[in-house]
């Protein structure tokens, strides 16, 4: 039997939210201890998908983090914590999970601001 790893999606683009918990939950599933953590964003409208998929991790051991300091608009934290239900983490704290961490994703990143230099084009 494999090792179980602890693996750690870290999510700061808001339309991969759903499908980052998604496939957190396929980890959890494959016997990992596999986490989501929400930065930056309000979670999106909850479908009654994403709050089984929610709990299911929660069964098998890990967890959906909001990283409540990289939120700056308190009405999307609040919904965040009370209405999503999802479970409160400051950087700090997060940053000493991943030192653990076995694996850790950064999951759909946002468009980058600027081009590659020239180099890293080809």
């Amino acid at each position: 039997m494999a090792e179980s790893l602890k693996i750690y999606f870290l999510i700061a683009n808001r339309i991969y939210i759903a499908d980052a918990i998604r496939s957190t939950l396929g980890q959890a599933i494959e016997n990992h201890y596999s986490h989501a953590c929400i930065f930056y964003n309000k979670m999106p409208r909850l479908t009654e998908y994403v709050k089984e998929n929610i709990d299911w991790i929660r069964d098998m051991e890990g967890d959906v983090l909001c990283v409540v300091d990289t939120i700056q608009d308190e009405e999307a934290k609040k919904y965040n914590l009370e209405e999503a239900g999802l479970t409160a983490i400051t950087l700090e704290e997060l940053a000493q999970k991943l030192k653990e961490a076995d694996i850790i994703i950064g999951y759909g990143m946002p468009l980058q601001k600027h081009a590659p230099p020239p180099a890293c084009a080809d």
